[in-house]
Formats: C-alpha cells, structure tokens, sequence
C-alpha cells in the first residue's frame, strides 16, 4: 500500500508541476525499490558479513557510544541540563546512525535484547528534547543561545541522521517514540526557517534526503516542501558562519551556484554526495526537469573524470573532497569510506528513476570495492580513508574521534537487500546478483522470487518465480558493464532478449516454478586507465566481474616494488576457502615471475604490508 501511495502521489506532483510555470515536468519512470524488509539474504558472500555485523560490529559501536566515549552521556546530560559535552560538536549522528543499523538488523534478525536497548536509547534522546523540539546535545550543553548561528555546526546534518533512524524504526517495529521526537524537530527548525522567516544553507547536507523520508512516512508534503526549499537555498550567498566572523568557502561546501545550474562536482565529498541523493529524492517527486539535468551533468563529472576504479571518489585529504579532473593518487588517495557508500545511495537513486542500468553499474562497483573495504573480514576494524596503495603503514582502527565511517557502515550492511530489485509499471527490475528470497508486488499480484548464485565468484545466477495463477510482465535483468558474453534462458529453452539500456528484457506470462538463469563470463581483466590520469600512465588494474584486485606483500614477499604486470600476462582463478574467508584468488603469469592477487575489499586483514591496485606494465 505505501508503494501504491508513493506512485499517486508522484503522478499527482508531476501533474501539478507542469502547470505550475516554475518548474517543466520530466517524463521520469518511477522504479520503486523492494526494501530490504522484504527480501530474506541466504548467500555465500553477504550472509557471513551480515552475521558478523549483527554479532560483532554492533556490539563494536554499542561498546563505543556507551563506554569507550561520552556520546550516550551527552543525551543523559542534556537531558538533565547540566553537566559537560564531550567529543565533537555532530557526535551526536553517530549514535543517530548506530540506532538505525540496530534497527534494520532487527528486521531480519529479532533481537529483544537488542530492541529493548534502542528503546533505552530513545528514552534518552527523548529526554534531552526541548520544549520546543529543539534536539542538539552540543548546543544543550554549551548554551542554547547560541544555537542556529553557525551553519556548519551541523544541527540539521544530526536532525537528519535522527530521522533517518527514526523512520527506520518505526519501520521496522511500529513503535514511534523517536519518529514523533523528529517530527518535533523538523516543525521547530520550520518556525524557524523557510519563505518569509530566516535564510539557511545546512553545511552538512543529509536534512535534505531525511526530509523526504519523512514525508514519504508521515504523508505530510510540507516536509518535502521544505526540502526543496532548503536545496533552493545554495548558491544565493547565505552561507555563514554566523558570529565567528570566519569566511564561508562556498566551493568546499557547494554552494557556489544555485543547484540547478550545478556542473562539476566540487568541495568535500560526502556532503556532495548527500546533496546529490536530496536533489534526486526532490526530483522524483517534483519532476523538476533543472534537477534531473544538472544531476546527469553532475554524475557524467564524477564518474568519467573523478572516480577511482574501486568506485571511491574524494582524492584530497586536504578538503576530504576533490581537487581536479583526473587527478587520482593512489598512495594518497582519500577516498572515505562515507563517501563510497554516497556513491551506492545516489546512484541507487539515479537508477529508480531512469532505468539506465549504467547507475546500477556503479552502485555495485562503489559497493563491492570502496565500500565494503571500510570494514574488515571480523566486522569489529574499519578504514575511514581507502588509497590504493599502501606502504605498510595504513590499518583499519577499532574507531575514530571521528566515528562518521563506522556508525556509516553500521547502518549500510544490513540494509543491502534494499539495492536488489525494483516495481514499475513494466514489471520488475533486477539490479543486483545475491542468493536471497524476496517477496514482490507487482500490479496487484503477490510473486515470491528465489535468486540462487555464487555471485560474485561465478557468473551463474538462477531466478525462480513463484505465483499463484499465471501473470504477463516483464523481467528486466542488469546485464553489468563488465561482462561481454552471456547467455539467458527460461526453463532451459534459450531466449534472446532485448536489451534496454542495459537490461535484458523477458517479457511473457509467467507461471509458478518458471526458472531463469543468467550466465556471466567472468575472465580477467587487465584494465588501463584513461591516459588523463598521469599517476597510472605505465600500470595496470586488475578486475574480474565486480571486483577490483590488489597485490598484497604478505603474498609477493619477493621484490614488492619490482613486480610488474604485463598486457598479456596468464591468469589462474581459484577458489580458496580458507584464505580471508574465502576468496577467488588470482595468479599472474608474467614470464618467469608469479603475482598473487587479492580482492580489494580484503586487503589489511592479515600482517601489515604494502599494497597496490595500480601495478607498473613490464617493459617489452
């Protein structure tokens, strides 16, 4: 039912906005994701990383905010109103995004251990509210005079984790202590801001995509207005650092030109990413037809001219962000772990409302490469800054001053089954290969799907269908950017399909028990990087399917820095399941020498050591 709302509702926004003269109405498709809640993983690659994140890393960031740290201790003292703010000024979001991980492992695994502590912490987020909904522990503690001077003291960057998590709780288990909390804080932060009260421009960006998750839980259109409204804001010269006298940098913080008129990513990268996903989420509902042109200028930049091969982006340490096109180091080389997973949400988003398998394309590139390397094989270490090469001195910690990339992927992992399928009108989408069960509305009819697959260590994906009766749709199944060959059949019977941007088209009636199987070739690559890019003029990459590799010295203990990689180098693939918990490892043949590769999202879980994912060709 609430599919079926959000597709009137967006027909309804896309009706009136072409009357409306501000903004011309997009012939979008809406592609509705299938939310995790709905899809049971049961998979040889993600199901131990789900597991080791429901008993290790949660326990990681519950130890965290409640001992090792004062985060916990901040809502407890604001609650009382006394007392001293520990840490950094946005900490609170950790505990934000903490919560809405608990949450989404509660869908798939009850806990009531588990859910009776995010109630204990709701109780306290509860308590440290204003009278007037105001919610921040940082300014509860330091003086509330001051707050909603600053605009980069994130105030709504910690007002949207709170909704997020909010929202996802209530999703999950009905309960809506924390969901009216937010609804309190989004209805003060209106009185305060918006058409005819105070300009604002948050120098965090996350209130934007949290606004319409709101809107899209509790139906009230006024919290999508004042999403829009907020993402109208940059460009204009609001941006301040209130009474600090300090100058704004409107690049670092996007906010040099209106977002319609936006081209070139620029500035710190996660909040570039979070911008992108609130223009996206505005747009799906607006239709505004400025949004959806300068996001398509906008992913064009990023993904042709300042992404690395691992799907991670943000080169500089210096701003977090970018510096210029095609500049991409690989020893210093940023890459936060955020930002990767800013890449599956916005591009997850991207996706739902062209059809173009090419988002889909990089969603999984950004997930099984630059996201999935900010934690390790156990669940209980995490990288905040992912380079490609390393000289053995770079490890994933147990946590940071700056938690942001833990509680990030605290709250990613358990909600992948969200990036799996989608419902249009045409029928169902498949965008990603992993065993799973799902449960699928499409029109009115109930279809349980069953993905069988070793993905992503072999190509053999089989899709089972089953229904009551008989319904005539479409399946539409992502053909990925890396594979050339494959072969598609329905019941064993042979099909050529039709390809549509990217995806291949079964369009029949399907009857319960109808089996499809894909079959991907999945040789190895040696990649080349556009000759733009001077730090890997004369090396080479590594990939096979949806995996970037790596060469490791605690396999190539021989001369690391002397190894060389040729253009017609030999490749042994095998699978080794007791090596980093089972991997395809691969063997180069590079004439009398032997290079042992690794997948990147492994590499650091054994004795430090150098790393490289660019490997320097052999001179002929």
């Amino acid at each position: 039912m609430k599919q079926l709302l959000r597709f009137l509702a967006l027909a309804a926004v896309l009706v009136l906005s072409s009357c409306g003269g501000k903004k011309e109405s997009a012939n979008l498709k809406p592609i509705t994701p299938v939310k995790f809640s709905d899809v049971v993983i049961q998979d040889g690659f993600w199901t131990p990383r789900l597991d080791s994140h429901k008993d290790v890393t949660l326990a990681v960031c519950i130890d965290q905010i409640e001992n090792q740290t004062g985060r916990i201790r901040n809502f407890e003292n604001a609650a009382k109103g006394e007392g001293k703010h520990s840490g950094i000024f946005f900490d609170d979001s950790d505990v934000y995004k903490a919560l809405e991980g608990m949450a989404y492992s509660l869908q798939n695994h009850p806990d009531p251990v588990l859910e009776a502590k995010c109630d204990e912490w709701i109780d306290k987020f509860a308590a440290a509210q204003q009278e007037d909904g105001y919610i921040n522990t940082f300014y509860t503690l330091t003086g509330l005079e001051n707050r909603w001077d600053n605009m980069d003291k994130h105030e709504m960057y910690c007002a949207g984790h709170m909704i997020e998590a909010g929202v996802a709780y209530y999703n999950v288990t009905g309960k809506r202590k924390l969901l009216d909390v937010c609804i309190r804080m989004a209805d003060h932060m209106m009185t305060v801001f918006g058409p005819d009260k105070r300009h604002w421009v948050p120098g965090h960006e996350e209130i934007e995509l949290a606004l319409v998750k709101l809107y899209e839980t509790t139906g009230e259109k006024k919290y999508l207005d004042f999403a829009e409204w907020l993402l109208d804001q940059r460009g204009h010269g609001y941006g301040s650092f209130g009474k600090s006298g300090k100058k704004w940098n409107p690049i670092y913080y996007q906010d040099d030109k209106p977002v319609r008129e936006m081209s070139e990513i620029a500035g710190h990268a996660v909040r570039a990413m979070y911008l992108y996903c609130g223009m996206s989420d505005v747009a799906a509902y607006t239709g505004d037809q400025g949004y959806i042109d300068a996001l398509n200028r906008l992913w064009d930049d990023v993904v042709l001219r300042n992404m690395y091969i691992t799907g991670g982006i943000g080169q500089s340490k210096h701003n977090e962000g970018f510096t210029e096109d095609y500049d991409l180091p690989n020893l210093e080389a940023y890459c936060e772990t955020c930002a990767s997973v800013g890449m599956v949400l916005w591009n997850w988003r991207m996706n739902q409302f062209t059809g173009d398998s090419k988002y889909a394309d990089v969603m999984e590139r950004s997930l099984y490469n630059g996201a999935l390397a900010g934690i390790s094989l156990k669940g209980d270490k995490f990288f905040y800054v992912n380079p490609l090469e390393s000289l053995g001195n770079h490890h994933r910690q147990a946590w940071y001053g700056c938690a942001c990339c833990p509680s990030q992927i605290c709250r990613f992992l358990p909600s992948i089954g969200n990036y799996i399928y989608g419902v249009s009108k045409e029928g169902l989408w498949v965008n990603l290969y992993m065993g799973n069960t799902a449960n699928v509305k499409v029109g009115r009819k109930a279809v349980t799907l069953t993905q069988e697959t070793n993905y992503p260590w072999e190509g053999a994906v089989a899709l089972k269908v089953g229904l009551k009766g008989s319904l005539q749709t479409q399946i539409r199944l992502r053909i990925p950017a890396w594979c050339k060959n494959y072969t598609l059949s329905v019941n064993k019977e042979p099909v050529q399909p039709i390809v549509e941007k990217g995806y291949a088209v079964v369009d029949r009636k399907w009857t319960d028990g109808d089996v499809v199987e894909l079959n991907f070739d999945m040789p190895v690559e040696v990649v080349a990087a556009d000759p733009r890019v001077k730090e890997d003029v004369g090396k080479r990459a590594v990939q096979r399917g949806p995996l970037v590799y790596c060469i490791e010295e605690a396999d190539n203990t021989e001369d690391f820095d002397g190894l060389r990689i040729a253009e017609n180098a030999t490749f042994d693939a095998a699978f080794e399941r007791e090596k980093l918990g089972g991997i395809v490892g691969l063997t180069a043949h590079v004439g009398d020498r032997v290079l042992t590769y690794i997948p990147y999202y492994a590499w650091d879980n054994r004795e430090p050591g150098k790393m490289k994912v660019w490997v320097p060709l052999k001179e002929e």
